[in-house]
């Protein structure tokens, strides 16, 4: 029960009363009666908080939920980089119609979460935080963990989140909370301008007392509404389509996030327009004859192929990230043209695009209606070229998870045996390392496993915190959450095992042991290092002076039974398989560790990707790397923007 403060009116309605409530309070009132709405669904915007309390917040907000949290839960992060990543995977499970905050004490704790504020800005994914700052009077200064700037002296730690964020504001009276919470929940909501809302809290301000009028305290609801492109665009969009003998769409996260699967199969179909998918895309397109999987640097050689050609190229909801474009030289077609149907202009105007700048799913079926009306469809004979691509992608996919002789099993083994077993109540979290090219390459989506990536921001760690917030959102859903990382992510953030465990909250964590950061070693090697260097899991050799030495021998699978985590080591395809099997029947946190072939990879698909490399070196390698590299670069294009006929 709230305690309202008569104002000046003796009438006490809502409009002229007050809640008296410190900072804190008021915000966890304040999100307890926040909502979001997509397409009819009404849910809390903001169902909970995640909160590592120190002396910057542990009497502010930490009071504030204890008192005034009726229906606000705690989860207690064992590490702040970790909480945001969790409220990712929330946000991602949630459709981004719902996401957790977060808040840390002052200094490190809240500069930690800096990383997790630049991987869901980064992808375009709500999340809410609430980092303590300094002492606002400044009668203590220099406090605790404060910088101290000798000219700019309202500079904080906290002035880091500046340039990863959405939103940003710092908190100096009560008062601006009437304004700002408002406008944070309206980032939070909006598929343009989501990403990482940051609201800093000084130390003393959150115990600040205020008269907040209790009409801010009112229930509310924020629509995320599907904004129709114009009429003009949809027209234009579909007489460059019209043109196309050879067209191919590229399917982004917008797809999934604007619930346009069943609209991009139909379009597909109807036209005989191949799919490829982005990361975020990952199984979100058509399957069957039209459906070519991943594009790009870890793409299938038969989407890239179709690519290579494409004379129109269809965009859907996708950021054109570096991997999927080659860095700009997978699209050799001398007449190619762009149109890029987005949510936000931004990214519609990428690559010259023509842009069609409204929701995805609204988008896709005006386009179809349009190119129905004059019964467009591709040539038969390109028919036969999408045929012979996916021929070509199975063939290399078939060498790739055969046994090898004298070698462990490979990671594209293990990643397969978990595609034959996972199914459509299933969801599968990837983010970072090797694992990335095995499941954008090579994994089968017809199962129906729901696939989430984070490659935006390719931040290793945010794997297993992110599957932990996928549960939360979806406590009760039958089908496993499957988090697949390499051991190198593990080693970086495996803690949250814990609050899986605190939480009773199963998830099923695939760790791909191959003692090291094996991802980067080919790159080192291919670009004309004599060897890996600084990539593998080695002792300091005594005589070389480098990590060269024996292989560290680190049991992953001991380490997360002292978590709290059931736990196996697997060595075999067999091995796996059972203690997969078992895992499923496990009613806690589970951790498979998987021991493959530390260099085995999948087939390069030859596509180019633009790194830094040296151009001045004493080696031959080196120098015979560049070179080639440098002969990679030349095929970079620029594309000129795309444009229909009647505006030439």
């Amino acid at each position: 029960m709230s305690t309202t403060v008569a104002a000046e009116s003796p009438t006490r309605d809502v409009a002229n009363t007050v809640r008296r409530r410190t900072v804190a309070q008021a915000i966890v009132e304040y999100l307890q009666v926040q909502y979001s709405e997509y397409d009819g669904e009404r849910r809390r915007l903001i169902p909970g908080m995640y909160g590592i309390f120190g002396h910057g917040n542990s009497v502010g907000l930490a009071q504030g939920i204890d008192e005034y949290g009726t229906d606000f839960p705690h989860y207690q992060g064992k590490n702040e980089q970790n909480m945001v990543h969790a409220a990712i995977g929330f946000a991602k499970a949630s459709n981004r119609a719902a996401t957790l905050a977060c808040t840390a004490s002052a200094g490190p704790g809240s500069t930690n979460m800096v990383t997790g504020a630049a991987t869901a800005t980064t992808n375009r994914l709500p999340v809410l935080l609430f980092p303590a700052d300094i002492i606002n009077n400044r009668f203590g200064d220099p406090v605790l963990q404060q910088i101290e700037h000798p000219v700019e002296r309202d500079v904080s730690a906290n002035d880091c989140f500046r340039p990863v964020s959405r939103y940003f504001d710092r908190i100096t009276h009560p008062a601006q909370l009437l304004s700002t919470l408002p406008e944070a929940m309206r980032i939070l909501t909006d598929p343009v301008d989501t990403g990482a809302a940051v609201v800093c809290l000084p130390q003393d301000i959150q115990g600040a007392e205020f008269d907040f009028p209790e009409s801010f305290f009112t229930p509310r609801v924020w629509n995320i509404r599907r904004r129709p492109a114009t009429e003009d665009e949809i027209d234009a969009a579909a007489e460059i389509i019209r043109g196309a003998k050879q067209p191919l769409v590229i399917a982004g996260g917008g797809v999934r996030y604007s619930k346009a699967q069943s609209e991009l199969a139909r379009f597909s179909t109807a036209f005989g327009i191949p799919v490829a998918e982005t990361f975020a895309g990952k199984g979100s397109g058509p399957l069957g004859d039209l459906g070519v999987g991943g594009i790009g640097t870890t793409g299938t050689i038969g989407a890239n192929r179709l690519a290579h050609d494409a004379d129109v190229v269809i965009c859907v909801g996708t950021r054109l990230q570096d991997f999927i474009t080659a860095s700009h030289s997978l699209f050799q077609n001398p007449d190619v043209k762009f149109v890029n149907l987005n949510v936000g202009s931004f990214d519609a105007h990428k690559m010259g695009s023509f842009p069609v700048i409204g929701d995805a799913r609204t988008s896709l079926t005006s386009l179809h209606d349009r190119l129905a009306l004059t019964r467009y469809e591709t040539p038969a004979a390109y028919r036969e070229e999408i045929a012979q691509a996916q021929s070509a992608t199975q063939e290399i996919r078939d060498h790739d998870l055969q046994d090898f002789s004298d070698e462990l099993m490979s990671q594209a083994q293990v990643i397969e045996s978990l595609n034959q077993v996972s199914t459509n109540e299933d969801t599968l979290v990837v983010g970072s390392g090797g694992v990335v090219e095995g499941i954008h390459k090579a994994w089968d989506p017809s199962n129906g496993t729901e696939i989430h990536f984070e490659y935006a921001n390719s931040c290793m760690g945010h794997e297993l915190p992110a599957g932990l917030g996928h549960r939360l959102a979806k406590p009760d859903d039958p089908g496993e959450i499957y988090v697949v990382i390499g051991d190198g992510a593990y080693f970086m953030q495996p803690t949250e095992l814990v609050t899986a465990a605190q939480e009773h909250k199963k998830i099923i964590v695939i760790v791909i042991d191959n003692r090291g950061h094996q991802c980067i070693w080919p790159l080192q090697v291919g670009k004309g290092a004599p060897a890996e260097f600084g990539t593998q899991l080695r002792e300091r050799n005594p005589e070389t002076g480098r990590l060269d030495g024996p292989i560290v021998d680190v049991d992953i699978a001991a380490n997360a039974a002292s978590f709290g985590c059931a736990s196996w080591s697997a060595t075999t395809l067999e091995e796996f398989d059972t203690a997969l099997d078992e895992a499923k029947n496990q009613d806690r946190p589970a951790v498979v560790v998987a021991h493959v072939e530390p260099w085995r990879y999948l087939t390069s698909n030859g596509a180019f990707w633009d790194v830094g490399v040296p151009m001045t070196s004493e080696r031959p390698g080196n120098q015979a790397g560049t070179a080639k590299h440098l002969e990679g670069r030349a095929t970079q294009r620029f594309y000129a923007a795309t444009v229909p006929s009647t505006d030439k």
